[in-house]
């Protein structure tokens, strides 16, 4: 099973580093501490591409693995963190975010994966997940804060809060102007808001520039539905169950959990 997670960083970690050479043999030369850390940055970025494979058993001893070599290592705990979510083990994912940002609060990915956490298993915790968002977001060496505006996004559109998710995905867009997630997440903004009509003409309008996700695909099942369109509702279905059978979207569509 093959997660689709695109708001989320997995911590793809370069290794490249300044070290010291042996003058006679040319080999480089680790201190033990050297040695664990890289041990743990590269048992932790298997552990990220063994969980978005679905890889879940495989990537936990990855990460159990990684801790052995460095137990105070945070990106191996906010990885153990989302694992946890996948597995609805909230209770425990909670205490790995928690202590991977106790450990470096600053980090913009982890910060950005709490964020995440918090908007999608805690309602009651909205406001902390878009302070995480914002300390991600706005920190200069964040390689990608247009996604974590579009969490932001995303999560204010789930409390109702339509001007503050406009203003966060017209963010992420001036920072990526092409930046899928945040365009469909204003088309999502107009259905909501019962804009029918303007949130078609702009999906369609998606989908003519940009290749389908099964992100795109549910906004178009929820609009034709409203529209009372049966035969475009089963053609983005079937696109959806074609294209992106395991994603998220197609999963809820199955279960009969979108209406």
């Amino acid at each position: 099973m093959k997660l689709y997670l695109p708001l989320l960083f997995l911590f793809f970690i370069g290794l490249g580093g300044c070290v010291q050479h042996n003058a006679e043999t040319g080999m480089p030369i680790q201190d033990k501490g050297d040695r664990a850390l890289q041990s743990a940055k590269i048992h932790t970025e298997l552990a990220a591409e063994y969980f978005y494979r679905g890889q879940l058993d495989v990537a936990i001893e990855e990460i159990n693995e990684a801790l052995k070599a460095q137990s105070n290592y945070a990106p191996a705990y906010s990885v153990l963190g989302l694992i946890n979510m996948t597995l609805n083990e909230n209770s425990k994912a909670l205490e790995n975010f928690e202590r991977a940002i106790r450990m470096a609060p600053r980090n913009p990915e982890i910060n950005n994966n709490y964020g995440w956490f918090l908007c999608q298993r805690f309602s009651q915790r909205m406001d902390d997940a878009i302070n995480h968002f914002m300390v991600a977001a706005r920190d200069p060496l964040h390689s990608t804060p247009e996604m974590s505006y579009t969490n932001a996004g995303v999560c204010e559109t789930k409390r109702q809060k339509y001007i503050e998710a406009q203003l966060f995905f017209q963010n992420a867009l001036s920072i990526q102007p092409n930046y899928s997630p945040a365009i469909i997440g204003l088309i999502d903004i107009d259905f909501e808001r019962g804009n029918l009509t303007e949130a078609r003409s702009k999906l369609s309008q998606f989908l003519q520039n940009y290749a389908p996700t099964a992100e795109s695909l549910l906004v178009g099942i929820k609009i034709e539905r409203a529209l009372d369109n049966q035969l475009a509702v089963d053609s983005y279905i079937y696109q959806l169950q074609k294209h992106f059978p395991e994603s998220k979207e197609a999963v809820a569509i199955r279960e009969g959990k979108i209406r």
